[in-house]
C-alpha cells in the first residue's frame, strides 16, 4: 500500500452483515479477511466509517426510512454496531447519516486531497457514493474490488464497472496488487 494512503473500511456493520438483515450482503463474509489485511499494512491510516439514520428524516430520507422501516432507529442501536470481526481496526470512526462518507469529518483525518483504499460494503451503494464525491473533490481513489462486498455480486460488478470508468481519479484493484 502506498505509504501515504489512508484505508477507509466504509461501513463493516451489523445492518450491511448479518444474513437475517434485509440489507445484509451476500458477500460480507468474504471481505473480512482481505480488510484485515490491508488495515494490517496501515494500522495508524484506516478509518472505519459508520452510517446512521439521519435525524430527523428529511426530504428523500423520510421516504426512504418509510421504505425501509426497521433501519428506521437510533445512532446507538446494534444494528448500526461495526461487526465483532472489524471493531478493533480504526482509532478514527467516522459516523454519518449519509451514503457518501466523503465529506468534512473524514477530509478532517485525511486531508482535502488524500489518497483513499475503499472497500468495505456495499459496493453498490456507500462505496460508489464516497468514491465519487472523494474523486470530485480531488482526492486519489483505489477501489479494492476483493475487499468490497455488494448488496448481490451482479450489484457489485455494475458498481466495478461504473467506477472503472473514472481513470485516473478512480483505480479499481485487487487486495494483493494493493499490498503487493
Amino acid at each position: 500500500m502506498h505509504p501515504d494512503a489512508w484505508l477507509v473500511v466504509i461501513d463493516p456493520q451489523r445492518i450491511f452483515a448479518a444474513p437475517e438483515s434485509p440489507w445484509g450482503s451476500p458477500m460480507f463474509g468474504d471481505i473480512l479477511e482481505p480488510v484485515r489485511r490491508l488495515a494490517g499494512a496501515a494500522p495508524d491510516r484506516t478509518v472505519v466509517t459508520r452510517w446512521v439514520a439521519p435525524r430527523p428524516a428529511h426530504g428523500s430520507w423520510a421516504a426512504y426510512l418509510r421504505a425501509w422501516p426497521f433501519a428506521d432507529v437510533p445512532a446507538d442501536d446494534r444494528l448500526f454496531d461495526v461487526v465483532d470481526e472489524l471493531v478493533d481496526l480504526a482509532h478514527t470512526v467516522v459516523t454519518a447519516p449519509t451514503f457518501g462518507k466523503w465529506g468534512p469529518d473524514l477530509a478532517a483525518t485525511t486531508g482535502p486531497t488524500p489518497r483513499l483504499v475503499l472497500a468495505g460494503v456495499s459496493t453498490d451503494c456507500c462505496v460508489i457514493s464516497t468514491a465519487l464525491a472523494a474523486a470530485d473533490a480531488g482526492a486519489t481513489v483505489t477501489i479494492v474490488s476483493d475487499a468490497c462486498a455488494g448488496s448481490t455480486p451482479e450489484n457489485h460488478r455494475a458498481a466495478l464497472d461504473v467506477m472503472a470508468l473514472y481513470p485516473p481519479q478512480i483505480t479499481i484493484a485487487t487486495t494483493a496488487e494493493v499490498l503487493g
